[in-house]
């Protein structure tokens, strides 16, 4: 795929975004409120994803990515961490196979360096499983941000030994995580927060934002087709006018 592929003049009008990015907020807050460990919010958030996947599948997006984990969320409790690993990689095991099955393609941006190696080569063995499969690419944020993934690019750049007068956007876009990824058309929060809490900074430069205040746990099918009735009918410009 090259990158006038993906250029966002085809998306100006389209009623279904290509790429949807999601921030998945309010598993903690969503447990507490029903008297329950943060940790149990978290593990129903997880077992929500697989009917968002196929709901978002359904509906004809073709990138979907999930923002699972920062780089600033092992600042939390040690325990909390921890399950929250704990979770990723039972879900790893579970649900490869699935998706596979569905012809959905799984990807990793962010850093594997940090996570447990029995995570990380599961993390790894779904994305080898995967590559060969032309549906749905899903692109999972795992101990990623995106300031991290800026400075990567930089370095990258400065090692290819490229002048900095030779240096544009599609050098930087080059050395990016997944630089075949088009830039995410509609970027969702949950939990009623609104920020973009350092994730997709360059490819978000454009996106539409939508913004619930329904916690992830029970961002259910109906609330997916909200957030995608409520992009139809958006007018995207990139700065330009009619």
């Amino acid at each position: 795929m090259t990158l006038e592929a993906l250029s966002p003049r085809d998306a100006v009008t389209a009623a279904v975004p290509r790429h949807v990015a999601l921030i998945m907020d309010g598993n903690g807050r969503w447990a507490e409120r029903q008297g329950r460990a943060r940790l149990e919010g978290h593990q129903a958030g997880t077992e929500n994803i697989r009917r968002v996947i196929a709901t978002f599948q359904d509906a004809g997006v073709r990138f979907l990515t999930l923002y699972a984990f920062s780089t600033e969320n092992w600042g939390r409790p040690a325990q909390e961490v921890e399950g929250l690993l704990r979770i990723l990689h039972e879900v790893i095991g579970q649900e490869a196979a699935s998706l596979h099955r569905r012809g959905v393609r799984i990807r990793h941006l962010g850093s594997l360096e940090r996570l447990p190696r029995a995570l990380a080569d599961a993390i790894r063995s779904s994305v080898k499983l995967t590559q060969q499969n032309i549906g749905l690419q899903l692109c999972v944020a795992f101990d990623y941000g995106g300031r991290a993934e800026l400075v990567d690019a930089v370095r990258a750049i400065v090692a290819s030994g490229v002048a900095p007068e030779a240096v544009t956007e599609e050098t930087i876009r080059a050395h990016l995580y997944l630089p075949d990824v088009p830039d995410p058309d509609l970027i969702i929060r949950t939990a009623g927060e609104q920020r973009i809490s350092n994730f997709l900074i360059w490819q978000a430069a454009y996106a539409e934002f939508y913004q619930t205040p329904v916690c992830w746990p029970d961002f259910d099918p109906a609330e997916v087709s909200r957030a995608l009735d409520a992009y139809s009918v958006r007018k995207r410009r990139f700065g330009r006018l009619p």
